[in-house]
Order: C-alpha cells, then structure tokens, then sequence
C-alpha cells in the first residue's frame, strides 16, 4: 500500500496497490523531492483512460519496473479531471519538448527544486516498440541524464521556463469582432467537414460539441436562405444524424461515447464522459425541436434518461465516467454475438433488429457486434412491405430486452466522483433539454445536481472542485465557476427559483475578485489565492470543454442583462477584448468565443412573464419551447419576491399573465394577451 489509499479519486485509487511508492501532488511529495535531490516522475491520467490502464498493468504492477521508479524518482500521480490546472501546464510543457501534441498517460520528469520537465512523453511500452522505447529503459536513462548532465538539464528548463512563459502570456492585441468573423468561422469549418459521414476531419472521430453548438447557433440566428448560413445547418445536422446512427452511441442503452476510431463514427473508444454527454444532449433536444427530427428527440430522451438511470448518485450529483473496460477487455460489455440476441428475441424481433443494426452481415468489432444502424426505418418499411411504426414498435420490444439482458453482465467502472464543472455542464444540458421537451423529470434532476453542489461543494463563500464519497476538496478553477453560473441561468428558465439567482450572484462575484485579469480583462483559470504553480494560465482556446473564459463571456453578459448589472456586462466586455487578437487569429479554435461575440453583437433579449395558476403555466409552456438561443425566458409568479427590479412587474391583472420583452436595456410595452404573446416570441 502506498500513499494514495486515503486519497478520493478512483483513479489514483486504482493505483493504490501498486508496487511503485506513488504520491499525491502535495506539499510533502515536493518536499521529499527536493531534500533527496531526487527528480520526480510524473503521471498524469484518469480512470477511463484505456491506455492509462494498459501502462498501469505493464509498468506499474510489475516489481522489476516499480524497483527502478522508486530507486530513482519521486513518483506522483495526479488525476487530470481533478487536477486541469496541472494537466494543462504539463501538457503544454510537453508540447513545447517534443513539438506533438499530448494525451494520456501524460508521463513527465521534472527537476525537484522548480518542477521544470525535462523529459516528457505519453505512453511508454514495457519494452522497446513502435518507435518508443522500453518504460524500464527510459527511467534509468532519464536517471543517468538528471545524475550525470545536471548541468544541461537545468539549461534545458530555465529554456522551457522562458517557451512557456512566452506561449502562455504572449499579448495578443485586441481588435475589433464583426459579423464577418461568424461567417469566416462557418467557411473554415466547412473547409475541414467530412460530406460522407459527417463531423470534421479523419479518425479518430470527436463529436467537438462545441463546434456543433456554434453551427446551431449561427443557423438559428439568421433562419436565413444565404448559402453560409445553410452550409451550417447542413453541417450541424448530418454530423448528429451520422453520430446518433452510428456505434458511438449505446444504441441499446443510450448515452454517447468519447469518440469513434474510424471514419464512421461505428466504432468507439467505449469510454463514456459525463462531459460529452452535457454537451450532446442539449444539441440533440433544440435541433429536434428546431427541425422537427423524430430521431433527435429520440436520442436526446435516451441520453437524459441513461444520465439519470447510471450517472446520478442517490445524493443528487452526477458522477464523471464509465471505463471502457470490463472484465479486462474493453468494450465487452456493450457487444454480442449473433447466438446470445437470438436466444433473447423472438424469430420476428431478430429478424428485424438484424437488419437494423448490421447482425446479419459479417461482425465489425473482433467478431462480435456492436449495434450500428445500417438501414433506416423508411428502407424497412419498403423493404419489407411493413408500416414503419410496427417496425419500430417491434425493434424498441427487442433493444429493451437486450438491455435488460445487459444489466446482469460485469458493468465498467465508475468513476464517482463528482466535478463542479462537468455537474454545471450537464445541468444546463438537462435543463434546457427538460425545459424544449417537457420533460419535468429532466429539470428535477438538474435541481437535485445544482442542490448537491451547494450543499456539498460551496463552502465558506467558494466553491471546491471535486466530491466523492462524502468528502469534497480541492480549491474551485474557472470552468467550475462559469459553468454553474451558466447552467444556473438554463434552470431558471426551466423552473423559477429566485434562491439560484441569488446563488448565480454570488458565484459572478467571485470570479470578478478572484479570478479576473484586472489589468489586462479576462479570466485566469485559478483563483489569485491557489497554489502557485508554473504559470498561471488564462486559456480562451476550446478543447473538449469549451474554454471558461468564453461561458464566463456569454453568462457573465448574461446576467448582468437579466439583473441591470453592468459590473457583470462590463467584465464580460473585458473578456471578449482580452481574447479578440487570438479569436481573430483562429475562429474555429475558439468557438465558444463566437458564441460570447455574438452575444455581444446582438445582446441577448430577455422575456419575462408574471402571473399565478394555471394561466401562467399556459403561457410559460408557450415560452419553454421557444428555442431562440438570443432570448431567455422567465416565468415568475406574482408570489415570488426578493427580484431584482428589471423583474420585479406583476401582472395585476385577475384576468391573466403579463408578458414584456426587453432588449439590452431598452424594454418593449407589456403584452396581455396570449395571442400577442406568442406572436411577440415568433
């Protein structure tokens, strides 16, 4: 047993049994490293890495290779989902050591008395393959390096000092953000869109959300014919068509995988992310609502219902992942043989759920199935003579009988633990996907997660990023500020709750002390009181998270409309002039900047009705299905108190609601009639 069996994260529990003397990051490992001169071997991973898994058995459960860690290093091993402020800066120090781009395992030797790297790598083979070379190799020669050339190590990181100084705080002027760029934006994404199958670039296949919601955006902006605008729509909508047919997501039981090793989107890396699936959902249930796909809302349901079904604890808080591994075999829990589906259906419910899903051609996954759609329910019913909705009904008999037989196999593991930020994601996804498809029970666990984190993660005036098993820790970053302040903002248009807003303010005041670039705008990814570390980085740039300082941009503007605030849109202005050089330099790397820029182009409009009984709800249904990502809605009863003026107007009226519309600062007459009303949201 070494140090990491008291800590919280499943990840470094995995490791706890290991014969390698592992520590958390924490102020006694770097002592330790320091007083012995001993450089520290740093691994960073998390518990649904495949990979992470593959080096653990090969390295890091074997005697011989632990000997050499611990003889020579200081070990320390950190989980990127709990520790992004690390992952980031090692990352990035990676990149500028070795010119690729990086992932995990993350594997990096840094100096013990200023923890520069000065080696770095991902996975590493037991023995000498594919271009690499052996695990048990690289550490006695990166001992010799540090032992020997002490000299040209400590060159080596005053230079990686200097590169990642430069690379991170490289002033980028402001320059102004137009229309223009939105349209730029579309044509480069275009330049890159894969017309076959749908998505951007080659395998491996990202579903990138973000990219996705600002194509939404754009196209439900204009609503217009001109060929941008289309070229967007078309983009957005074969790119979730191709992904919800295809094996990247569970068409047995719902839920999206973190990304497809072919062109196809058929075969996933079988990890499923509770951050992919916060930020697929709600794409699924506005374009279904916005184009009237049956499909979409289909998989949104499935999505928001598997969410509830395996990744919400009984506390409330949504848990992070499921590996893609069980059993030691990854993706064994999600593929069948043609004996085990037809011993479960009947002759009928075979015989079309096999021509459905590929069973009757040759097997796709090390021959076994994975269930991919290869004919569409209109070729069915032509095919077989058969009205398309006795297809359906047949083939959804027979996806419920084999997840019921699924249910008894060896499950992957779970990581839960529950992230701030990832807990903000998915309950703006569950609120906006409840609030389009009248899904109460999508917004009531979106409820119980924003309940959880207040009860358990907002302590003493400031959020901690992570919680498991009772014990919550670690010192908040930016996306989890951001992301609940936006989610708290999606709920309240699901559900009035004047407690969150005031919660909301509460959050958009510490980023505004803690977190802001006073002197240059924008926001810095840790608090001005965390742990200092290399740098202290203020990323605008999207990866599979959009960038927190462009949610900040958008909710922060946001709510400072909502409240008549201008501390808040003010900050939010800083923001987006802090990131125009580089949004401007690159646009499709920062799409959820474009988001917050149009926001700024056209601020958002905000709609507010007052009223009592079953006329408030008449009307505030009318208003959830307004999917108009420029207006947010909010229903307020006439009981409710403690609002802020912009929403403080009752109705006074026995006869009925009172509706008005305000846009920026300037707010339109009232509206009394519910036929107005809808006419006002048209």
């Amino acid at each position: 047993m070494n140090q990491l069996s008291k800590e919280t994260s499943p990840y470094l529990l995995q490791h706890a049994d290991n014969p390698v003397d592992w520590y958390p990051w924490n102020p006694e490992a770097l002592a330790l490293a320091r007083n012995e001169d001993k450089p520290i071997l740093l691994s960073i991973g998390y518990s649904a890495c495949h990979w992470c898994h593959v080096m653990a058995h090969e390295s890091f459960e074997d005697a011989a290779t632990a000997e050499l860690m611990n003889r020579y290093f200081v070990n320390i091993k950190v989980d990127r989902e709990e520790r992004p402020d690390l992952d980031r800066i090692y990352q990035t120090a990676h990149y500028l050591l070795t010119q690729r781009s990086g992932g995990w395992p993350l594997t990096v030797f840094l100096t013990p008395d200023d923890l520069l790297p000065f080696y770095a790598g991902t996975y590493f083979p037991p023995v000498a393959r594919h271009g690499l070379p052996g695990f048990r190799d690289l550490l006695v020669g990166v001992a010799d390096l540090y032992r020997e050339r002490h000299d040209e190590v400590r060159q080596q990181g005053a230079a990686l000092q200097r590169a990642l100084s430069q690379a991170v705080n490289q002033r980028h002027p402001s320059v102004e953000l137009g229309p223009q760029l939105l349209a730029r934006a579309v044509e480069a994404l275009a330049e890159r869109y894969d017309a076959d199958n749908g998505g951007f670039g080659q395998a491996p296949k990202f579903p990138h959300p973000t990219t996705l919601a600002f194509l939404l955006r754009r196209w439900l902006l204009s609503r217009g014919g001109d060929e941008v605008d289309l070229k967007a729509l078309e983009m957005l909508a074969y790119t979730l068509k191709k992904m919800a047919l295809g094996g990247v997501n569970d068409q047995i039981g719902g839920g999206f995988c973190r990304y497809s090793v072919d062109d196809y989107w058929m075969i996933p890396h079988f990890e499923k992310m509770l951050y992919d699936n916060a930020q697929l959902l709600p794409l699924y249930a506005t374009t279904a609502i916005t184009t009237g796909s049956a499909l979409f809302r289909r998989v949104a349901a499935e999505t928001g219902q598997w969410v509830m079904r395996e990744m919400q604890s009984p506390e409330g808080g949504y848990f992070s992942a499921l590996d893609a591994d069980s059993e030691g075999e990854e993706g064994k829990f999600y593929v069948w043989t043609t004996d085990e589906v037809a011993a479960l259906l009947s002759e009928e419910e075979y015989l079309y759920f096999a021509h459905r899903y590929g069973l009757n051609r040759p097997s796709n996954f090390e021959g076994k199935w994975l269930p991919h759609v290869y004919m569409e329910y209109e070729v069915l019913e032509k095919q077989f003579s058969r009205p398309e909705s006795e297809i359906r009904q047949i083939i959804d008999m027979a996806r419920n009988k084999l997840l019921a037989a699924r249910s008894g196999r060896v499950r992957p593991g779970k990581d839960e633990k529950v992230l701030t930020s990832w807990n903000g994601l998915m309950i703006s996804g569950m609120a906006i996907a409840g609030r389009l498809l009248g899904r109460e029970d999508f917004i009531d666990s979106a409820e119980q997660a924003l309940a959880f984190i207040q009860r358990e993660l907002w302590v003493d005036g400031r959020l901690l990023a992570t919680s498991k098993d009772g014990h919550a820790h670690l010192a908040a970053y930016l996306d989890d500020y951001a992301f609940l302040l936006d989610a708290i903002l999606e709920l309240l248009q699901a559900r009035w709750n004047a407690a969150q807003l005031r919660f909301a303010g509460k959050l958009a005041d510490v980023m505004l002390k803690h977190f802001e670039d006073h002197d240059n705008g924008g926001f810095f990814f840790t608090a001005d009181d965390h742990e200092r570390l290399l740098e202290r980085l203020k990323p605008f740039a999207d990866e599979a998270l959009p960038a927190g300082n462009a949610v900040a941009a958008k909710a922060l503007g946001r709510l400072g409309y909502l409240l008549g605030d201008n501390r808040y849109i003010d900050a939010s202005q800083r923001c987006m002039a802090a990131g125009s050089g580089l949004v401007a330099q690159a646009p499709v790397a920062h799409c959820g900047m474009l988001a917050a820029l149009q926001e700024q182009i056209e601020p958002p409009r905000i709609m507010v009705v007052r009223g009592e009984g079953q006329a408030l709800e008449e009307w505030a249904m009318a208003l959830a299905a307004h999917s108009d990502p420029r207006t947010l809605g909010f229903a307020i009863p006439n009981d409710a108190s403690d609002l802020p003026p912009a929403l403080a107007i009752k109705s006074g009226r026995d006869e009925g609601p009172v509706a008005y519309l305000c846009e920026g600062i300037q707010c339109a007459e009232p509206v009394v009639e519910l036929a107005d009303f809808t006419q006002l949201l048209a």
